[in-house]
């Protein structure tokens, strides 16, 4: 009970888990990239290291307005930095901001290379019959 409002005490939510802040870096990515235009727009720096904004909305052949969304969205996860030329920003895409995805993605080819990943007796695989080894 705090003394000072006579109501209970809160008691401080648990820390969160080693894997919590690697997880919403992932989830942060996986959003960011979660529409067509915005991997298009990655496939584009992919294949131009450096790339003025002008010419991302040439490329990618939507509204201005429309791409600089998507930059911004972009921007915002990290995934691109954007550096002032005047009158232009130059985009380039960040690897090392994309690398928690990148490990959880070799996490599971590895699993999968390995053979770790063809279901279990609680969950079998689709092509699965019981009795079957």
């Amino acid at each position: 009970m705090n003394p000072a409002t006579g109501r209970p005490a809160l008691t401080p939510s648990p820390s969160p888990s080693p894997g919590a802040e690697a997880d919403a870096a992932v989830a942060a990515i996986a959003k960011a990239l979660g529409h067509p235009a915005r991997i298009r727009i990655i496939r584009l720096l992919l294949e131009r290291p450096a790339c003025f904004g002008c010419d991302i909305v040439a490329e990618v052949g939507l509204a201005q307005s429309t791409v600089s969304e998507h930059l911004r969205i972009l921007r915002s996860a990290g995934i691109i930095s954007g550096d002032v030329a005047h009158p232009r920003i130059c985009y380039a895409i960040d690897p090392g901001r994309l690398m928690p995805l990148a490990l959880l993605l070799n996490a599971i080819f590895e699993k999968h290379g390995r053979g770790e990943l063809k279901g279990s007796i609680c969950c079998p695989p689709p092509s699965f019959t019981p009795g079957q080894d």
